[in-house]
This record gives C-alpha cells, sequence and structure tokens, in this order.
C-alpha cells in the first residue's frame, strides 16, 4: 500500500519525519508492505512552483492509500491571486474530506488542565467542507466580500447534505464507544443554519435508537467541557465551532500536542495534526510529535478498516501503546511536557518501543 508525504511548513517536516519512524517501526514489525512518496506543499511548493498547492498534488493524492499532510504556515502565505492557497482547505474541498475527526482523551500520568479528579475521553466530529470558512463554502468565488472599505460581509453555508453525512458518521462512531452523541449549535441565534443542522442529525437520530442524542448550544458546551468533561462521548458540529471546541477539549486533557486528528471522506483519508506550524521553534528539534504520530496512526487504521485488513489495525494500536508507553515515563518526554527528549529523540523512543513490544 502506498501513502504520499507531504511535509509543509515550519515544524510540519519534522514531526512528520518523526510520525514515519514510529511507522516505519510499525511497517516491519506487522510486515504491512507500505510504500512513501513525497511531494511538495506550503513555501517550497509556493518556492518551486508559484503556488502553496498545485492541483495535479491533489490529483496525485487520489491515486494513494494514505495521505500525510504536515502543519502549514497559513497566515504567513500570500494572497490566494499570488499562490497563497490554504492547503488544509484545498485537501478537504478537492478530496472531499468532509469529516474531521479530533479525539481528545486525558492520560493518568500526564498533569491535565482540568480540576484534580476530572477526566476527559471524547471525540469531535467536525464538519470539515462548508460553514463559516469562506475559502471553501462557494464553488466559485469567496465567501467574504467588502461593499466599502468600512464593511466587510462573510457568508455561512449549511448544508442538508453535509450536515447528514457527518451526523451519520458520528452516530456510527458512537455505536463503537459510549453510545452518545452531543450535537453543538447555536440554533437560538441562527435559527435557519444551525436549525437546519440540528434538525438534520434529530433526523439521523431515529436511525440510531441505541444512541442517546441531546444537544448543547456552543457557548454552553464551552462550560461543560471544562465543568464536567466526564459527560461527553461524541460530540457533532459544524465547521467553525467544532474547530473551536476540538482545541479546548484537548487543552483540556494536557496540551494540543497530545490529541490526532484525521480527515476522511468516504473513499480518502489525510493525517494531520490538531496544531499549527510553531515557525518559533522550526528546525531546533523541540517540536512535540505526539500529535502527528496519532494521526498517522488514526490513517493507518481508517485503512485498515476500509481494506479489511486486520495487520493494519493492529499496527495503528500498536503506534498508540508504544506513544503512551513512552509517555508515561517523565524523562522520555518533550520539553513542552515537561521531560527532556527533542522530536527525534523522542520518536526514536516510541519507534523502540513498539519494535520491542
Amino acid at each position: 500500500m502506498k501513502i504520499i508525504v507531504l511535509p509543509g511548513d515550519g515544524i510540519g517536516p519534522e514531526i512528520t519525519n518523526g510520525a514515519l519512524k514510529v511507522l516505519e517501526a510499525a511497517n516491519q514489525k506487522f510486515a504491512l508492505n507500505l510504500r512513501y512518496d513525497f511531494d511538495d506543499v506550503g513555501f517550497s511548493s509556493l518556492e518551486k512552483y508559484g503556488t502553496t498547492l498545485r492541483e495535479e498534488t491533489l490529483e496525485k493524492a487520489k491515486t494513494y492509500d494514505g495521505i500525510i499532510l504536515g502543519t502549514q504556515s497559513h497566515a504567513d502565505y500570500p494572497k490566494p491571486e499570488q499562490g497563497g492557497r490554504n492547503v488544509s482547505a484545498g485537501f478537504r474541498i478537492g478530496l472531499d474530506l468532509y469529516a474531521n475527526v479530533r479525539p481528545a482523551r486525558s492520560r493518568p500520568f500526564i498533569d491535565t488542565n482540568m480540576s484534580a479528579g476530572k477526566s476527559i475521553d471524547l471525540v469531535i466530529m467536525r464538519e470539515a467542507t462548508e460553514g463559516f470558512y469562506p475559502d471553501r463554502n462557494m464553488t466559485e468565488g469567496w465567501g467574504e466580500v467588502m461593499p466599502s472599505p468600512d464593511m466587510a460581509l462573510s457568508i455561512r453555508k449549511i448544508t442538508r447534505h453535509c450536515s447528514e453525512r457527518i451526523a451519520r458518521r458520528a452516530f456510527e462512531l458512537a455505536i463503537t464507544r459510549r453510545k452518545k452523541v452531543t450535537a453543538i449549535h447555536k440554533a437560538n441565534s441562527f435559527h435557519m443554519t444551525d436549525g437546519l443542522f440540528l434538525d438534520v442529525v434529530r433526523d439521523v437520530a431515529k436511525e440510531f435508537p441505541e444512541v442517546e442524542l441531546d444537544d448543547l448550544l456552543v457557548d454552553a458546551s464551552t462550560a461543560h467541557l471544562v465543568r464536567n468533561p466526564e459527560q461527553f462521548d461524541v460530540l457533532v458540529a459544524t465547521n467553525f465551532y467544532g474547530d473551536i471546541i476540538s482545541d479546548l477539549a484537548s487543552e483540556l486533557s494536557g496540551s494540543l500536542g497530545l490529541a490526532g486528528s484525521m480527515m476522511a471522506s468516504d473513499h480518502y483519508c489525510c493525517a494531520q495534526a490538531q496544531h499549527g506550524s510553531a515557525p518559533d521553534i522550526e528546525g531546533q528539534d523541540k517540536a512535540n510529535p505526539v500529535s502527528m504520530i496519532l494521526s498517522v496512526a488514526m490513517l493507518i487504521e481508517w485503512m485498515g478498516e476500509r481494506h479489511n485488513k486486520q495487520d493494519l489495525i493492529a499496527a495503528a494500536k500498536a503506534m498508540v501503546t508504544a506513544v503512551d508507553a513512552t509517555l508515561e515515563n517523565p524523562i522520555n518526554r518533550t520539553a513542552d511536557l515537561g521531560g527532556e527528549l527533542g522530536c527525534k529523540a523522542f520518536s526514536q523512543a516510541v519507534a523502540d518501543t513498539l519494535a520491542a513490544s
């Protein structure tokens, strides 16, 4: 099976290399016969081709079994008309990667940012192809306009189709977990857009009578996440809300750097760390690769489930177990978690742990 690797910007190449080191250990241990090809996105692509994301890169990615996408420095890109294309958005729209799956869980041996005795173990199912994101909610043009220098307007798009499929994925996931879905919305203010999303979620819920459904206003959900995170299992949300609450949930669990993330359609899947490109520590071997490693593990598990390959599923679980086993020793952590290892050494420690398991 073939995977295309797109290292990206900032710490992207470092954490991607770290994740590949762990993946290769799994590749050898489970005889997965994985092969990797590399290509450019972000600033390296801009320098070579005049754009941060080429259409041919998107088309080529469709021919692979999986995609690994490093971090991008979107805020530092030039304007789209000057080649500064949003890489993540390009993949989400180009490959219809509508399900951004973002788990957050605490570990008993890692300090959290919650009250003593609190724990968290949830998954946020974030719709990723529409919503309040102007770079992906129009077939042509842009979802923001400035009628005058003193007025800016942003257009939000919510469709029944996209709401239905992300809701269905949320309920399917909940069946395998604790059988509860919480819909996050603001239907008391956005009567039509969030109202449509909530109506669709409730319609889908009728097909899953074994799963409990409740809903929360997005502002109230942040309070509940802080006060009582144990009440949540699977949260389903539109793009903007899902983006915000996933960062909150991951930070509550201990660090944004401890949470994996994948973007999936019905045909393609892309591993992408939950955090940004951290250009301030680029090239200093200070990056924490855990999020990228766990994201790649999510990709490998998705590939295993899609192709009914138990060796891939076992390899993904081994990667997660090796990460936790390494983190359990406080010395074997990166500096952001109070440890002494750099990105390369931590990744090697996880790879060695996996190989020896």
